[in-house]
């Protein structure tokens, strides 16, 4: 079955660059021309991807994005005439997976909307299954984190800090993708509130919290899960 991709656009020439373009290129497509029936849509069609333009007759785009974000994992590309490096911050910063610059080359557009699909779901695979470090089951579908068999109580921000780290094992992420995606775009800067969190896995979860083998601190970075021994 093809993607289907939601384009959410008010002018009637570009939804139908944009829907010529993804068809030839194999994607099923279906429109919206406002916030509100960007929104309804994108619940009623379970889009892979949405092209979302920032200035709708309704509300900005960029207060739809995590509307948008929210009720699924779809991609999200804004594609939009505004070119200020802070609209595109925002928009990132919001949960945006790429930003476009009207007017666009197609060829450029299409290949953003493979990659960031393609990215998606090769992180959606990667959280597929139990992650192992030595003794430690981390269970992301059942919620749920064993040492030795035994349950291991995290609180909230513990779990959603160890669940970004364990979603992509062995990979470096930076500081502040983990403290935008746990705490917010607003405390980002915030490292100290993600080394608390760290150093109280590691308590829970290292053989020797001081020594760690499993919560890698990579200097000036991030940190990364690792799931095989040195």
């Amino acid at each position: 079955m093809a993607a289907r991709i939601l384009v959410v656009d008010d002018e009637v020439s570009i939804r139908r660059l944009l829907r010529n373009t993804l068809e030839r290129a194999g994607y099923a497509v279906v429109e919206a021309v406002d916030g509100r029936s960007a929104i309804a849509c994108a619940a009623a069609e379970y889009p892979s991807a949405i092209l979302l333009d920032l200035g709708l007759p309704d509300r900005d785009g960029l207060s739809l994005i995590p509307l948008l974000r929210r009720d699924g994992d779809v991609v999200i590309l804004v594609v939009s005439a505004r070119d200020a490096t802070d609209e595109k911050v925002a928009a990132l910063d919001l949960g945006a997976d790429d930003y476009v610059t009207k007017p666009f080359d197609t060829d450029e557009l299409l290949a953003r909307v493979r990659t960031a699909i393609r990215h998606r779901r090769t992180d959606a695979a990667e959280a597929i299954g139990p992650v192992r470090c030595g003794d430690v089951v981390i269970d992301l579908d059942r919620r749920r984190i064993t040492r030795a068999g035994d349950e291991i109580h995290v609180t909230p921000k513990e779990y959603d800090v160890l669940s970004e780290l364990a979603r992509k094992p062995d990979r470096v992420i930076g500081h502040r993708a983990i403290l935008r995606s746990v705490w917010g775009p607003a405390h980002e800067d915030d490292i100290d509130y993600l080394r608390i969190v760290i150093r109280a896995l590691r308590q829970k979860l290292e053989p020797v919290p001081a020594r760690p083998t499993w919560l890698i601190n990579e200097p000036g970075i991030g940190y990364r899960l690792r799931t095989r021994e040195p």
